[in-house]
């Protein structure tokens, strides 16, 4: 009796493994089936078919603004400041005296120098005289007339002297915050004010290296200023004549009309500056770019699977990249899920217009 339910037992636990053996193979097999159904289905993505237009090939640069001219207001020589001749802030006039140094003892040289260049011109007249007469020799006249001529200089020296007390503007300009009084004794170490032509502004920019043969002088570019709206034009009127080395760019120069004030030495500028006009040009959005190690490449539509292209790109704005080679007009580029999408993987695209 025991014996017999012992095999019912094993038939039992025999018939319970195949049927469990049977479920969990189908269920592998429905799996299987559903990944395959998956694998194969087309992923739906958006695209646009890639048109040639005109394309205003504008580069976007940062600059700075500087002014036209300025220098450091400095004395040439020391003493005392007697006078201050100008206004903080203010406008100055071309060779208007900005201020005086004291001249008394620098005169006073001059008045000794004049005695003396006046006594050596009388003995440089008699010893011509003598001269003449025979009375001299050749040799006591040329010691006068070198007297009266050392006698001279020494004169034309402390004028000079005398002429760097009064120091004056170079240019017409503004000029900026004063650090003397009067009363300050000066020497030329110390600065006293900065002047500043800001009639024009020079903004200064650089482009990469490969846009070098683009950029010819007289060109027009144009600029903006943080905190405004308004665009400025400047003309480009210098171009370095060698790429910086250390940073492959090439240095520019263009020059803006300022009579209005607004624009201040020292503020960034944000610089568009115009390349050739490209007629046929293909430009697509610039999220249907993915960067890889050898360049940059893009997907298109091919028989319903996405193909991946190499391209080769080059001016880019906010919304849109240039792209010189890899694409044609007629080709349905990818414009969305480009990150995920793998070659000949199977696609779905909604043209977008």
């Amino acid at each position: 009796m025991k014996v017999k339910n012992l095999i019912y037992a094993l038939l039992v636990i025999v018939l319970g493994g195949f049927i469990a053996y049977r479920v969990v193979s189908n269920k592998s097999k429905n799996d299987d089936s559903k990944k395959s159904g998956d694998k194969d289905k087309p992923i739906t993505v958006t695209g646009i078919v890639v048109k040639t237009a005109v394309f205003d090939n504008n580069l976007s640069l940062s600059g700075s603004i500087e002014a036209n001219e300025q220098i450091e207001i400095r004395s040439e020589v020391s003493g005392i400041v007697e006078g201050i001749y100008f206004n903080e802030g203010s406008y100055v006039n071309k060779g208007q005296v900005l201020f005086k140094v004291n001249d008394i003892e620098l005169r006073a040289q001059l008045r000794q120098a004049q005695t003396k260049e006046g006594l050596a011109g009388e003995n440089e007249r008699r010893a011509k005289l003598l001269l003449q007469k025979e009375a001299i020799s050749q040799e006591e006249f040329d010691v006068a007339n070198a007297d009266y001529a050392s006698a001279k200089a020494q004169t034309q020296l402390i004028k000079a002297q005398i002429s760097k007390t009064s120091v004056k503007a170079p240019f017409s300009g503004k000029i900026g915050l004063r650090s003397i009084s009067p009363g300050t004794y000066i020497t030329p170490t110390i600065l006293v004010a900065k002047l500043v032509n800001t009639g024009k502004l020079k903004i200064t920019f650089s482009i990469p290296e490969k846009y070098a043969t683009q950029v010819n002088s007289g060109s027009t570019i144009d600029f903006t200023v943080s905190g405004s709206n308004k665009v400025y034009k400047a003309k480009i009127y210098a171009i370095e004549p060698e790429v910086a080395v250390a940073t492959r760019t090439l240095q520019i120069r263009a020059l803006a009309d300022n009579s209005d004030g607004k624009l201040l030495p020292g503020t960034f500028a944000d610089v568009k500056l115009p390349l050739n006009i490209i007629k046929d040009a293909i430009v697509v959005p610039s999220e249907s770019i993915v960067p890889v190690q050898d360049g940059k490449k893009v997907f298109i539509s091919d028989m319903g699977k996405a193909k991946e292209v190499m391209v080769e790109a080059t001016t880019r704005t906010d919304a849109s990249i240039l792209i010189l080679s890899g694409l044609k007009a007629g080709d349905t580029l990818v414009t969305s899920g480009v990150m995920s999408l793998k070659n000949d993987a199977p696609i779905k695209v909604k043209v977008q217009k």
